[in-house]
């Protein structure tokens, strides 16, 4: 073996002796890591789609008429009397949940499946909402701004420094 790589003696190794690179190895990149998030590193509450919501809503309506529907073939109801009752319920739900979710369960995000995406979204930024008018946030807040606040003053403190005051930053009191 040349350069004291690998093997002295593949014997009783099993191997062939040869030495190969270890293509699995990780370098670190050379970019520079920032600890302060970027606009693109902010995050964003995902916004529902309001035509699924929409059609969520008429689906569910659709479902609790057909179920209607069905329960009055099984009795044997005339079809007339079927069609008057189930428009009556169709017009009864489009006029009551004009406008929400459909849902009516009053449990927000619990009421939920792992695959209705769009009603989560909207129920976290419901959920969102809330909590930010519980606490008292206001609307144009912005994440981490009193760090740019305080390093604004301080950037604007620096000039102040260079003062005959000793370095110690202090404004001058006019009398």
């Amino acid at each position: 073996m040349s350069s004291n790589v690998g093997l002295t003696t593949p014997r009783g190794s099993g191997t062939s002796g040869y030495v190969q690179r270890n293509l699995s190895n990780l370098r670190p990149r050379d970019n520079s890591f920032s600890p302060y998030p970027t606009d693109s590193l902010k995050y964003r509450q995902r916004q529902p789609n309001a035509e699924i919501l929409e059609h969520d809503r008429l689906r569910q309506i659709e479902v609790q008429v057909f179920e209607l529907r069905d329960k009055l073939e099984d009795e044997e109801v005339e079809e007339d009397e079927i069609e008057a009752q189930t428009e009556a319920l169709r017009r009864k739900l489009l006029n009551s949940t004009d406008g929400d979710s459909g849902r009516g369960d009053g449990k927000g995000k619990k009421g939920l499946k792992v695959h209705q995406v769009h009603e989560l979204a909207k129920a976290k930024i419901e959920e969102s909402e809330r909590l930010r008018r519980a606490l008292g946030i206001r609307e144009d807040y912005e994440e981490g701004a009193h760090w740019k606040r305080g390093e604004e003053r301080l950037k604007e403190g620096i000039p102040e420094a260079n003062n005959d005051d000793g370095g110690r930053g202090l404004k001058k009191e006019r009398w």
